[in-house]
């Protein structure tokens, strides 16, 4: 079935699946401190933080980790991490308060309408089940204007990514994403793009893609 913006009620929910159907609280109960991203990867994900985030500003790092990747020398007014787990998340020099959730479980935020500037979410989009719905409220807790930019790799768990992601190559997971903020509607300027370094051409360092939009100020003022 092709998946369209306008048919999100008929997406086949087997394309969600994944090959652990575990509870994903059982998976990240595990610490992982590592980075899921080589150097030349990291540079550029803060690179397109720096040019897209808003200096002074109230960024929400969605499915975050105990690395955020920021710019270092950008200051925020909050950075507010929501992740799985706690011992990472505490680890996090960047966050200034974080949230403990499993998106897949429970797809609406704690936060209230445009509590944030920002949002971002880097390498992880892969594995959720529910993204239009976790867009849509990443929507609904953005001012009119701010920016969401989902980033990613090649790299996965694939037994925690859904099938969808893993049938699908890099070019196609660019509009996957790009699917996703189309299908929850009231995103403006939906960019795709691929960040990688050149080295990654020569599959000597890993590729960075990215997807962003704004939310869309009259769709967000009608909330």
């Amino acid at each position: 079935m092709e998946l369209r913006p306008d048919n999100v009620a008929e997406w086949d929910p087997a394309l969600f699946d994944k090959q652990d159907p575990s509870p994903d609280y059982l998976f990240y109960a595990q610490v992982r401190k590592v980075v899921h991203l080589d150097q030349e990867a990291i540079r550029a994900l803060t690179g397109l933080y720096r040019e897209l985030l808003p200096a002074g500003g109230a960024i929400l790092d969605l499915m975050s980790s105990w690395r955020s990747h920021l710019p270092p020398d950008m200051i925020f007014s909050r950075v507010c991490g929501l992740g799985m787990n706690k011992e990472e998340l505490a680890d996090n020099p960047q966050l200034t308060d974080y949230f403990i959730q499993d998106l897949n479980a429970k797809p609406t935020l704690p936060f209230k309408d445009g509590e944030f500037d920002a949002a971002c979410c880097a390498v992880s989009v892969q594995y959720l089940q529910k993204p239009v719905q976790v867009f849509r409220e990443v929507l609904r807790v953005l001012k009119p204007g701010g920016v969401f930019v989902v980033s990613f790799s090649n790299r996965c768990f694939p037994t925690k990514a859904v099938q969808v992601w893993l049938e699908t190559s890099d070019e196609e997971h660019l509009q996957l994403v790009a699917l996703y903020f189309a299908a929850s509607g009231g995103w403006s300027r939906i960019t795709m793009r691929d960040c990688s370094a050149p080295c990654a051409r020569l599959f000597q360092c890993d590729p960075l893609y990215a997807v962003w939009a704004t939310a869309d100020r009259r769709m967000s003022s009608d909330r």
